[in-house]
C-alpha cells in the first residue's frame, strides 16, 4: 500500500468511528493552500470540530499523533478561521482533535480532543 492509499484508507476508517460516535460530518479534504488542509470537518452537538488524521501501518514508528509539529497544528488553526471566515453558518464553539489510526497487526484508533 502507497502512503496516499494508507492516508486514504486511515481517513475512511476516521470517518466511519466519527460516524459511529455522532459526530455529523460536514465536509472531507478540504484545501485552504498547499500547506493547509483540513481532513475532517464535523459538528458534535453545537461544536464545530477539524479534525487531522495520521495513519501509520504499523507502530513500529510510533504514533501518528507524534507528527503533528507545531507547524502542522498553526496549519490546522489557519485552515480553522479561513472556514469560519468563509461559512454561513455561525459558530460559537469550535476545536482542534486528531486522530491517529494504525493498521496493523490489527486497526487500533486512538481520538484525542481539544488539542
Amino acid at each position: 500500500m502507497t502512503n496516499k492509499e494508507t492516508g486514504a484508507k486511515g481517513e475512511q476508517l476516521a470517518q466511519e468511528y466519527l460516524k459511529k460516535q455522532g459526530y455529523e460530518i460536514i465536509e472531507a479534504n478540504k484545501r485552504f493552500s498547499k500547506a493547509c488542509e483540513i481532513d475532517i470537518i464535523v459538528k458534535y452537538h453545537d461544536t464545530l470540530i477539524f479534525v487531522e488524521v495520521k495513519t501509520r501501518s504499523t507502530d513500529f514508528c510510533g504514533s501518528g499523533l507524534e507528527a503533528i509539529t507545531k507547524t502542522k497544528y498553526n496549519h490546522i488553526k489557519t485552515g480553522l478561521f479561513q472556514y469560519l471566515k468563509e461559512t454561513k453558518v455561525k459558530y460559537k464553539k469550535f476545536r482542534i482533535d486528531a486522530i491517529s489510526i494504525i493498521l496493523k497487526p490489527e486497526i487500533k484508533i486512538n481520538h484525542l480532543k481539544n488539542l
